[in-house]
């Protein structure tokens, strides 16, 4: 059997999950290797995705091999994927969800980030079940590269000075080090997956809600490439792939681009049902909507539009389009 040629970027968070993914493979019996192929959000890397075109940047160089057939398979997170594929591309499997949860990371020599300490800001609701974000000083400056935690963070503690930041986790790590923040929020997936362990505490996921699709990989081939999508079915995981449909339905639903502030998080319960939180908020955190909806799992995009349906009906889309206006003014 030839080897399956698995396109990636080259970081090393990159690198660390794709080499999973092969392992995976080759356990399975599907022989495989890695082409790292370089994107246009690497190239980047010191801009605001923001003002660049949003996430999509990370995959467009991908899709481009697997239409020329230099790679046969592209694996992205989850949470970098457009909510609209190109015509011609299918998400052949979906893997076992990792910890879908951001955790807030302080400096090596501070006291324990799940610490609680300071008083908080003025934010509404939701602390109680983050004492790490209650444990900041007032005035903490907190870095983050998402409009999604962006508008969190302000929404729970508007005494925050939330900065941009862009750049891979080790960049990330050293500027918090180097005193450039008092802390950062990373996801608690891509920290594992390097198997990096800082002072870091996790925010709970029902209170400070994650990216659409956050934790799981995305592996993506051509529509019309039948072998190879029959050969990853191994890696396919029902349940994280249908937590993701209902999530990538609600964005997609509200018309919504990774660049502005939406959140999701869907989780399966005993029963079989699916329960969906979804959140969309001002870029200050100073209006945020946010409802959850239930439904079977079978009809996981139903969910998510039906979610979409009801924040919309509360003025989700008036706030997406500020939000899309105001994305050129973040520093």
């Amino acid at each position: 059997m030839a080897r399956l040629r698995v396109g990636t970027r080259g970081s090393a968070l990159a690198l660390a999950q794709s080499g999973q993914v092969v392992a995976q493979l080759e356990q399975a019996g599907v022989p495989a290797e890695l082409v790292v192929i370089r994107t246009s959000g690497d190239r980047l890397a010191s801009i605001s995705l923001a003002k660049v075109g949003g996430k999509g940047l990370f995959i467009k160089e991908l899709e481009e091999a697997l239409a020329a057939h230099e790679i046969d398979l592209a694996i992205h997170s989850m949470k970098d994927v457009p909510a609209e594929l190109p015509p011609g591309f299918v998400l052949a499997a979906v893997t076992t969800r990792a910890d879908v949860r951001d955790v807030l990371v302080r400096r090596s020599t501070d006291a324990p980030a799940g610490g609680v300490g300071a008083e908080a800001g003025t934010g509404t609701g939701g602390l109680s079940r983050l004492p790490a974000l209650t444990a900041l000083p007032r005035g903490a400056r907190v870095g983050t590269g998402s409009l999604r935690r962006r508008a969190q963070l302000a929404a729970l503690r508007d005494d925050l000075d939330v900065r941009q930041m862009r750049g891979n986790v080790d960049t990330r790590l050293r500027k918090l080090e180097e005193g450039a923040y008092d802390a950062i929020v990373l996801a608690a997936a891509g920290l594992a997956r390097l198997g990096i362990a800082p002072n870091a505490a996790p925010l709970a996921a029902d209170a400070f809600l994650p990216a659409p699709g956050q934790g799981a990989l995305a592996i993506e081939t051509c529509e019309d490439d039948v072998r190879v999508r029959e050969l990853l079915r191994v890696l396919d995981d029902r349940s994280s792939r249908a937590a993701c449909a209902a999530e990538r339905a609600f964005l997609r639903e509200l018309g919504a681009s990774c660049q502005v502030p939406v959140a999701a998080h869907a989780r399966e319960t005993a029963d079989g049902r699916l329960v969906l939180d979804g959140l969309v908020a001002s870029l200050d955190g100073s209006r945020v909507l946010r409802d959850v909806a239930t439904g079977p799992t079978e009809h996981a995009e139903e969910l998510g539009r039906r979610l979409a349906d009801l924040l919309a009906s509360r003025g989700a889309h008036e706030l997406l389009r500020a939000a899309e206006e105001d994305t050129g003014t973040i520093d």
